[in-house]
């Protein structure tokens, strides 16, 4: 089938800014002692639930917590963790600011994104990104890269529940004047699949994000991209 509006999650799936993640991480992390050498691809397993989850993923993991279990923190199945809170809250509120002033240093769309952008906008498809990261960097980016693209655009704010919960998507659909029945969701990680199955709305999961299109195949994808052709495929039907 054809939609008439799409909602994308930001990082891994429209914005490659795992970079600018991981050097914010791992500074904020050294000035308080802890482990600062973080690498990507552990920085992509960190996030995908916001900033305090993947702040507490890293004290986990710097205490040896296995990454292949690490989706499991920030969720109802969350085992017992030897994670200091009352640290992870201090490094979160350090770690929030300085990202924000520095969330731009190494990031830039993915290939094909702005054209494909582009299109669906010229072809009337309403378009939102809603994304777990602090909103004052959602905002910055945005208008950075996509200005006068998307028709709305939000991040993490108190009060409005972060995904897998579907209060950010039911905001962006409200604001887009479109029923979920004919909008799809487009996203990067299980996190984004749980969003999509949570507001109703059918799922384009992307592999060339945070994570792997295996781990997206275990985590039951039904609609996996691997272009932007695919999503513009699957969005005009």
């Amino acid at each position: 089938m054809g939609y008439k509006a799409a909602i994308f999650d930001m990082d891994g799936t429209i914005l490659d800014t795992v970079a600018d993640l991981r050097d914010a991480l791992n500074h904020t992390f050294r000035e308080f002692g802890h482990r600062s050498d973080f690498s990507e691809d552990e920085v992509k397993l960190f996030f995908g639930s916001g900033a305090a989850v993947a702040i507490r993923r890293a004290l986990a993991v710097e205490n040896g917590f296995p990454l292949e279990r690490l989706e499991q923190i920030g969720t109802k199945d969350e085992p017992p963790l030897s994670v200091d809170e009352k640290l992870a809250e201090e490094i979160r509120a350090a770690y929030t600011p300085y990202y924000a002033e520095h969330c731009n240093i190494k990031t830039g769309p993915y290939p094909g994104i702005l054209p494909m952008l582009r299109n669906l906008k010229r072809r009337g498809i309403g378009i939102a990104v809603v994304s777990n990261k602090p909103d004052e960097a959602v905002q910055s980016l945005n208008r950075e890269h996509f200005e006068g693209l998307f028709d709305y655009a939000a991040g993490e704010v108190r009060g409005i529940r972060r995904k897998p919960y579907p209060d950010m998507v039911e905001k962006a659909l409200g604001q887009l004047k479109t029923d979920r029945r004919e909008a799809v969701y487009i996203g990067d990680s299980e996190v984004d699949i749980q969003t999509a199955l949570n507001s109703g709305l059918d799922c384009i999961s992307v592999d060339w994000g945070f994570r792997s299109r295996a781990f997206l195949m275990l985590n039951r994808a039904g609609c996996i991209a691997s272009s932007c052709e695919d999503i513009e495929d699957v969005i005009f039907g």
